[in-house]
């Protein structure tokens, strides 16, 4: 949307002047001959910044700063005069002024500052947003975490909510993809509508048309609806769009681009009014390559994206998180543990966390049921917590009881690769110079698990 200004000077063919030359520049204009008049325009509309002559009869255009000062801090005013001594320029802007321009004045410069004042505008409100939102113990909602990485998927999130556009969200399995969806739902102008998943995983083979668009019921009843018309004044989740099978991709595809659907044996398309949110832990680009994915479903959905980080991404969340989800423990098993020892804590910022959040969440819960003091040691840990080493190899020193065998080496190069392209196995694939189905061999003779249906295809 254009930055919306208002302008007040109470010279009406300098203000008209102003007004037509903004407009040439894409900015919404809006004027008033009178400061007054200006204060209840503020008051009752939204706008990104003001235009105000200095001189002017009944209030200065450095009293009408301070005003909007007091009404709306956020908005910027620019000062316009034509007297451009130092000493006035310094009184609007201790009056609270953004910038402050001398007549006769060039456009150019004029449309500059005000478009560094909106930006400077939304900035702070964004800021203020985020100052906001994330309480004091570090939560957006139900989403946990004070990281820069998700710091930026609040941010996001606050962004696009009151956006009714289609969004994907994407991220490793158990980053919280669900979580993030329903605090967009929540924040939006739907949060009083249903939230509807649908969880194409979930559906069997062949149900998934009738569950998703509806059917035909009883004779003489009509159709019934489908998820699609469930979800009306809400938001439909569909979730994993990766796994929806290919004989259902164009429907989809064609009722998201047309925004409205036709039941089972109906003559009119109904209009589909639902805020529609997808979320997938794959690499989608790779599905399209591999004629999995429908390009044209991918950017009905994609419209926004929020790529939500893994838990390794996320530095200090990760006790942040432990600590959280120990506390639901102690209310819901009516335990008294009081935190973790420093080994314990050590080993959980040390660990990769394939399983991200949710492998978190169980592993505290384990931790827990078998922690004999009030505190979890290292020694509650899951095994492999305990046991992981870094993939990072470091070759240092001539002892060669330090070194390790070459076979070892190329095990840590190779999960190092796959942990730095975040389990993208097509990516690590490329960087290490080999096919996916050679890596896929790889690492099953290193002993990692993988997915064997994608080995399979490969």
């Amino acid at each position: 949307m254009n930055p919306r200004i208002l302008i007040v000077d109470d010279d009406p063919a300098e203000c008209a002047l102003l007004c037509d030359s903004l407009r040439a520049e894409n900015f919404e204009v809006e004027s008033t001959l009178e400061p007054h008049q200006a204060l209840e325009m503020l008051a009752t509309r939204p706008f990104d910044a003001v235009v105000t002559d200095l001189n002017m009869p009944g209030m200065r255009g450095t009293e009408l700063c301070q005003r909007v000062k007091q009404q709306l801090p956020p908005i910027p005013v620019v000062v316009v005069t034509a007297f451009g001594s130092i000493d006035t320029a310094v009184h609007a802007m201790r009056a609270g002024a953004y910038d402050f321009i001398v007549k006769p004045f060039d456009i150019d410069a004029v449309s500059l500052v005000l478009r560094r004042a909106v930006e400077h505008h939304s900035l702070r409100q964004e800021v203020d947003a985020l100052r906001r939102v994330i309480d004091d113990s570090g939560g957006y909602g139900q989403l946990l975490g004070t990281s820069q990485p998700m710091r930026e998927v609040y941010a996001m999130i606050d962004r696009i909510a009151a956006n009714d556009a289609p969004l994907l969200i994407t991220g490793e399995s158990g980053t919280g993809k669900e979580l993030a969806a329903r605090e967009v739902h929540r924040r939006s102008k739907r949060q009083d509508g249903p939230f509807v998943p649908c969880r194409f995983g979930a559906v069997p083979d062949g149900m998934l048309d009738r569950e998703l668009f509806g059917e035909l019921s009883e004779p003489g009843q009509g159709p019934r609806g489908g998820l699609l018309l469930a979800a009306a004044g809400g938001t439909l989740l569909l979730d994993e769009i990766g796994d929806i099978p290919a004989e259902s991709q164009l429907r989809l595809q064609q009722v998201l681009e047309r925004r409205e659907l036709r039941l089972p044996g109906g003559k009119v398309p109904v209009p589909l009014e639902a805020r529609v949110i997808a979320t997938s832990n794959r690499d989608l680009e790779q599905a399209i390559e591999d004629h999995r994915l429908n390009r044209e479903l991918l950017g009905s959905v994609k419209v926004f994206h929020v790529e939500l980080p893994p838990l390794r991404a996320r530095g200090g969340d990760v006790l942040s998180l432990a600590r959280s989800f120990l506390a639901e423990v102690n209310v819901r098993a009516r335990r008294q543990l009081r935190g973790f020892t420093a080994a314990a804590a050590e080993k959980l910022l040390g660990y990769h966390w394939p399983g991200n959040v949710r492998e978190l969440r169980n592993c505290v819960d384990r931790a827990a049921a078998l922690a004999s003091s009030d505190h979890i040691d290292a020694g509650d840990l899951p095994e492999k917590v305990r046991q992981y080493q870094a993939t990072h190899v470091l070759v240092a020193g001539d002892d060669p009881s330090e070194l390790v065998p070459l076979e070892e080496v190329e095990k840590r190069y190779i999960l190092r690769v796959v942990e730095a392209c975040h389990g993208n196995k097509s990516r690590a694939a490329r960087v290490l110079g080999i096919s996916r189905k050679t890596l896929y061999r790889r690492l099953l003779s290193l002993g990692v698990r993988v997915d064997a249906e994608e080995a399979e295809r490969d």
